[in-house]
């Protein structure tokens, strides 16, 4: 017998906060502000990349998307390191995403997720590194997305910063 997939809803609104005026009457008359939110959570600050007439001092959808893909990484490789007896003390990732542009609008060519991991013990840290492919594979973004997702991590041993 096959288990049907358990369905999981999310929802978030999306409000255009950049109306100087005139709406969008010309290419040039507004903003690319706009609010992103959902009940009960702080509204995330949007606008469209710099490179295309947006806010530098706020998110644009490619960040989130690189972002969304970095945390749903971090989740489930914290969890595969915890059932697995690795202790990881420290985590931090500076992922890098390329989008190309293109004629008829753009798309992602790939993700580099680049966590430095540090772990309690010298005995973790093989264990830590392979647990990242484990973690890529759960990854429900990286699931969804249909560029590739790759990882090169670096851990080191809390006290030592050997690797």
């Amino acid at each position: 017998m096959i288990t049907p997939p358990k369905l999981h809803t999310y929802t978030t609104q999306v409000t255009w906060t950049g109306n100087t005026g005139s709406g969008t009457s010309g290419y040039r008359s507004y903003e690319r502000a706009h609010e992103v939110s959902a009940d009960g959570r702080p509204a995330i600050p949007g606008s469209s990349d710099p490179s295309f007439r947006g806010d530098p001092t706020r998110w644009n959808p490619e960040q989130l998307l690189l972002a969304s893909l970095s945390q749903c990484h971090l989740l489930w490789y914290l969890h595969y390191c915890s059932v697995n007896g690795v202790v990881v003390t420290s985590y931090v990732d500076e992922p890098v995403g390329t989008m190309a542009e293109t004629a008829d609008g753009g798309h992602f060519t790939e993700a580099v997720l680049r966590p430095r991991i540090e772990v309690a013990e010298a005995s973790m840290a093989e264990r830590a590194v392979t647990l990242h492919t484990d973690a890529h594979r759960s990854c429900f973004i990286a699931n969804s997305v249909n560029f590739p997702v790759r990882h090169e991590p670096t851990v080191t041993v809390a006290g030592t910063g050997l690797s």
